[in-house]
């Protein structure tokens, strides 16, 4: 592999045009009071050089790097690569370019992540924090004792005065199972995330209240701790449940990866649905229209919340560090499909 090239700077022009590089970056910049015939000379060695300038250090001479960093968990499926849309398109309109980290669900990650953008010298921070980052928040204290501006999205930490935009998780869990239960379901069973993570939590207590409101009992042993957000957690979790509790006729799930794998046990064994066992998740992914039957969902406003995040950040840029807004909480949507309507036959037989 040949040995990569040196980038040309201002200075390498400068030298072999023996002029200064402020008189080199002036006549760049067509500057007026750069003669034609200077600016000829330079944007020609230019070309031939193929100097590229460096945008950011120019930037950061100005006080600005114009760089928005964001660290997600992963870009796996449809949400976070949602988000991140939301994110891109406003910070883009703003004249910021986006640094994208993962954590991989692992705060020693998320850890060098807020490394690597400090050193980068990012003008903000947005984060969804990973599922194993429980009290470890001093890197999270490092940046804000920087004075670069944080924001939280999605997931977010028990942090005081700190700012986020999240989902209303309760409200979508308790919209979610009171469908189920409209629907004539009695023993629901729910699959549910970590707890230390602010949106399964919510939604646990959201598919609890939503019970009690109507009547029905908290069963502990209807509560299935997911061990993993996967397909084969959710595997595991219908197995269980099924031994469990023979009389269940329904499922609210937390996430929808585990609730493809619910929904193929019930169909190996063979258990309808939803004529036996009605079924609901959160996260509108593109799949969740694709199964047989199509799922019910609760769509998490994922663009909105990048658009949102990033509007935030802005504020607080403008504003300053004293600035302190609000929790800003989005609205969720039912999505009403197949896979819950367990007692209307008239509208699954006019589908």
């Amino acid at each position: 592999m040949a040995a990569k090239k040196p980038q040309i700077s201002l200075r390498d022009l400068a030298k072999q045009l023996n002029l200064s590089t402020s008189t080199v970056s002036r006549a760049l910049a067509d500057h007026r009071d750069i003669g034609e015939a200077t600016k000829e000379r330079v944007r020609q060695l230019a070309q031939e050089l193929n100097y590229r300038p460096n945008l950011l250090a120019a930037a950061l001479r100005k006080g600005h790097s114009k760089t928005l960093g964001v660290i997600v968990p992963h870009i796996k499926g449809y949400f976070f690569p949602a988000v991140m849309n939301g994110i891109e398109k406003v910070a883009t309109r703003e004249g910021f370019n986006v640094l994208l980290c993962q954590s991989n669900e692992d705060v020693q990650r998320e850890q060098r992540n807020i490394e690597t953008l400090l050193a980068a010298q990012v003008e903000g921070i947005l984060v969804s924090v990973s599922a194993t980052t429980y009290d470890q928040l001093q890197h999270f204290e490092q940046v804000r004792q920087q004075g670069t501006p944080l924001v939280f999205f999605d997931r977010a930490p028990d942090l005081p005065r700190s700012m986020a935009v999240v989902l209303d998780d309760f409200q979508g869990a308790y919209q979610a199972v009171r469908h189920l239960i409209e629907q004539g379901c009695r023993q629901i069973a729910h699959l549910a995330g970590p707890q230390h993570l602010n949106t399964s939590r919510n939604r646990f207590l959201g598919y609890k209240a939503a019970l009690e409101d109507h009547g029905l009992p908290f069963e502990e042993q209807y509560v299935y701790a997911l061990p993993a957000l996967t397909h084969d957690a959710g595997r595991l979790a219908m197995q269980h449940l099924l031994a469990l509790a023979p009389g269940l006729d329904a499922v609210f799930a937390s996430y929808a990866i585990p609730s493809v794998g619910a929904l193929e046990v019930l169909h190996e064994k063979p258990v309808r649905v939803p004529q036996d066992i009605a079924l609901a998740c959160f996260s509108n992914e593109p799949f969740t229209s694709m199964t047989q039957p199509h799922l019910t969902v609760v769509d998490q406003r994922a663009e909105q919340m990048g658009e949102t995040a990033v509007r935030l950040f802005l504020q607080l840029l403008k504003r300053g560090p004293a600035y302190e807004p609000p929790h800003l909480v989005l609205k969720p949507e039912l999505i009403i499909r197949d896979s819950s309507l367990h007692g209307s036959q008239q509208l699954r037989s006019n589908r």
